[in-house]
């Protein structure tokens, strides 16, 4: 959760700097995981001047483009413009050669250089909006108020504003601190119990009466998925847009500000925690319903997608259409537009696990929703109902028609909790006195009543808040975990353990294989597959579910050869599988042996695509892969014949007169009882004996956590250039992103020159610390052909 410095100190005044406050916020559990300066416009507008536009003449050599010379104060620059609206005399924003721009929504920055466009000088660039960050707008460029000062610095006329951003992992039972106020009230309690200087002060709020029988008719048919709904009717609405100080307060947590009324509910949620929306009057048509949507309901979201709802979706609805998707996500026909000139403003509280359930059916997730099914403080939707409205007064010229309306269902009460403050010591480990629990429990707005026991009454907005051991968390996090002294003595018994770290070797292994190709997968330790009758060796389930999960496993080739049937009849015949597991033996005298095995199993291709061709999966390449894992555990070993009825024919590995593993191809008349089609390959590895004689370290790097991109080329080269050659130029490009070349084809003969040759190589690209956009594997691309072409004279085919 993002929250800005300035915006935080409205409410809270103090003289610590952002990385004070961070470091408190992480040591009263609000962990902060970033702090950055920012500024409310990337860039800060450097580089841009406030002009004038004195001359435009048509371009001679370009229909859609225009000669213009403005006036930027210091000089007149000559620029060539392709905007459709400029006009002698207008005040325009200018970027000066030099200047670096950070257009919205854009991956990289530009700067602007003096060129030629068409044949003309351009000494620069007359802005649009999105072009400099201001907005999304590129109809046109900005034309400012004629009374706009040339010369001055955009920066400045805009009023942009540096910033530190505060980035907080907010762990999902904090709901209290989803907005700057509940930030600013938490770091208050610790400057009140620390005895430090502040001042805490929230914004006054003109409260009005609700009326039952007020003009608005909100009917409220689901109670249980919405127990409070205050709603309010506001007309004499005038869209316009934001100040430029609620605007730098929207920009510095991200928000690009769209209208006064739009930003004023998105303003009050991240100032309160409170979401709120707004719905043009006239679609509302004087009623509001809360209900449940019918089954495979059609609506239309904000997005422009049009989604089948579920008769478990909250929505609010007028008198016959959906509207909202409550507390998730609005429709495009209800929001606010230009032309909207009365609004019914809503707040509520809705079912927290209502709103989650929808949120996550149709993939929607909103600054709201993460909100509302969090549970937003059921006392604080009457505090942001009234701040919009004051604030819509202030920036809208709203007027209230008639009085807001609350229907609500529930009572809110604070919880009460029993508490003992020797209990609280006990837990603590530390002598806390019982006048400073009180003062953080005060600080924390917690009532109390002293006692032989306290009784503790807390806030419905600390939905975290349940139980004693919970109250002692709050006094310890607010009495700091790193207060908490460690003695200087501690008491401990040592042992040696000689055994391995089965779990640390488990994970070197899985590495490893995924590394080779390999997927791991789980199957259920009960199956059907054994020979209960003539085997006194079956492990059978008493009660067993069904027939089908009767018995306990004596190998894990059953359960592999079903993954093979099931992923081979959805076309996916490729396979490289491992897994750990146990299996199950019943030995003399009523007791049973239970013994862990890693299981290897190839089938299919092992190689596809290349230039030579497919590669088939064979003997050879799970037993290197099996011999893989003992040489990485530094197992010395025998090989012997085998004989198993699993395999067709294989190893066995010996070691210390004991069968440590075994490989092989596997029995025709196995597949054949599971339904497969292919040669399969399987290994088994007695990890238990594995275990017994490790004594090798190893280290691993683990598999990237960021998916690859694969792009192909067909390139034709001069005869005399390797593929050597090519692959080190490709790579040299960029190697942080570039990870591989491969050659998948090469070609030789008719209709080629004989001094020529062609090469298809294909590359693998990845970062490996963000997700790559086709923007940017596109730039890197054009790169490597641009010096494919500069170096190696290669042409694309």
């Amino acid at each position: 959760m993002k929250i800005s410095h300035n915006w935080l100190k409205n409410y809270l005044k103090t003289d610590l700097s952002p990385a004070e406050i961070g470091k408190i916020l992480t040591d009263i559990g609000l962990e902060v995981e970033g702090i950055e300066e920012i500024e409310t416009i990337k860039g800060g507008l450097k580089g841009l001047v406030i002009g004038e536009v004195l001359e435009v003449e048509q371009h001679p050599n370009a229909d859609k483009l225009k000669l213009t010379k403005v006036n930027i104060g210091e000089s007149v620059l000559p620029i060539v413009c392709g905007a459709p609206n400029v006009a002698e005399n207008q005040k325009v924003v200018v970027a000066t050669v030099g200047t670096e721009l950070f257009p919205i929504d854009a991956d990289d920055s530009f700067k602007i250089k003096k060129s030629k466009i068409r044949g003309e000088v351009s000494e620069g660039m007359i802005c649009a909006e999105d072009e400099i960050g201001l907005g999304k707008d590129h109809d046109g460029i900005i034309v400012l108020d004629s009374s706009a000062q040339v010369g001055l610095a955009a920066s400045e006329y805009y009023k942009i504003e540096s910033d530190y951003l505060i980035e907080i992992g907010l762990t999902p039972n904090r709901a209290d601190a989803m907005g700057h106020l509940g930030v600013a009230r938490d770091l208050a309690a610790y400057f009140e119990v620390h005895k430090k200087t502040y001042d805490f002060e929230k914004p006054f709020v003109q409260e009005i009466a609700f009326d039952e029988n007020a003009q608005l008719n909100i009917d409220v048919q689901d109670e249980a998925g919405c127990p409070k709904y205050l709603g309010a009717l506001l007309k004499n609405i005038r869209i316009a847009e934001s100040p430029d100080w609620l605007k730098n307060n929207l920009r510095a947590i991200g928000l690009s500000p769209i209208n006064n009324v739009v930003d004023i509910t998105n303003f009050v949620m991240h100032e309160t925690g409170q979401p709120l929306h707004a719905f043009d009057a006239k679609v509302v048509g004087g009623k509001i319903v809360v209900r449940r949507a019918r089954q495979d309901e059609a609506f239309v979201t904000l997005d422009e997608v049009d989604r089948k709802l579920s008769s478990e979706d909250l929505m609010i609805s007028n008198a016959s259409d959906g509207m909202c998707i409550a507390g998730v996500f609005g429709g495009i026909k209800s929001g606010v537009s230009e032309n909207t000139t009365s609004i019914v403003l809503e707040s509520a509280y809705f079912d927290p696990v209502s709103i989650r359930k929808s949120s996550k059916r149709h993939g929607i997730h909103t600054d709201a929703s993460f909100r509302f099914e969090r549970g937003v403080d059921p006392h604080g939707t009457e505090y942001a109902f009234f701040r919009a409205i004051d604030l819509l007064k202030e920036l809208a010229g709203a007027k209230l028609e008639g009085a807001p309306v609350k229907r609500q269902s529930k009572t809110f009460s604070y919880r009460e909790i029993a508490f003992s403050p020797d209990r609280c010591r006990a837990l603590i480990g530390e002598s806390v006195s019982d006048e400073f629990i009180l003062n953080v429990l005060n600080a924390l707005e917690i009532e109390c009543t002293k006692g032989e026991v306290w009784h503790l009454s807390v806030p419905p907005y600390r939905v975290d808040v349940t139980r004693e051991a919970d109250v002692v968390e709050e006094v310890l996090r607010m009495y700091g975990y790193n207060t908490v002294e460690i003695p200087s003595k501690v008491s401990a018994t040592t042992a040696n353990f000689p055994k391995k770290d089965s779990h640390k070797m488990k994970n070197q292994v899985s590495n490893w294989l995924t590394a080779q190709g390999y997927s791991e997968i789980m199957n259920n330790s009960l199956n059907k597959y054994g020979d209960k009758e003539n085997d006194d060796t079956v492990v059978e389930i008493l009660n067993p579910l069904s027939n089908e999960l009767a018995l306990m496993r004596q190998t894990m080739l059953h359960g592999m050869l079903e993954s093979v049937a099931y992923n081979q009849n959805r076309q996916h015949p490729d396979l490289a599988l491992y897994e750990f597991g146990n299996i199950y033996h019943k030995k003399a005298q009523g007791k049973y042996k239970e013994t862990e095995y890693l299981s290897l199993l190839v089938t299919g291709d092992s190689q596809s695509n290349t230039w030579h061709g497919t590669k088939k999966t064979s003997f050879y390449t799970i037993k290197s892969q099996l011999e893989g894992v003992l040489q990485k555990f530094g197992m010395t070993y025998r090989i012997g014949t085998l004989s198993n009825p699993l395999f067709e024919d294989g190893l066995s590995y010996e070691s210390n007169n004991n069968v440590l593993a075994e490989v092989g191809m596997v029995s025709q008349d196995l597949l054949k009882k599971h339904g497969v089609k292919q040669d399969v390959y399987y290994a088994h590895v007695n990890w238990n004996r594995l275990l017994k004689q490790y004594s090798v370290k190893v280290s691993y790097q683990p598999v990237a956590k960021f998916p690859e991109v694969k792009r192909d080329l067909s390139l034709l080269i001069d005869k005399a250039i390797t593929f050597q050659e090519i692959s080190d130029l490709i790579l040299s490009v960029d190697r942080k992103l570039l990870k591989s070349v491969d050659l998948f084809d090469v070609y030789q003969g008719k209709n080629l020159a004989p001094d020529k040759k062609s090469y298809a190589v294909s590359m693998v690209l990845q970062d490996e610390h963000s997700t790559l956009t086709d923007k940017k594997v596109d730039k890197v691309m054009s790169r490597v052909i641009e010096k494919l072409k500069a170096e190696k004279g290669a042409e694309l085919r």
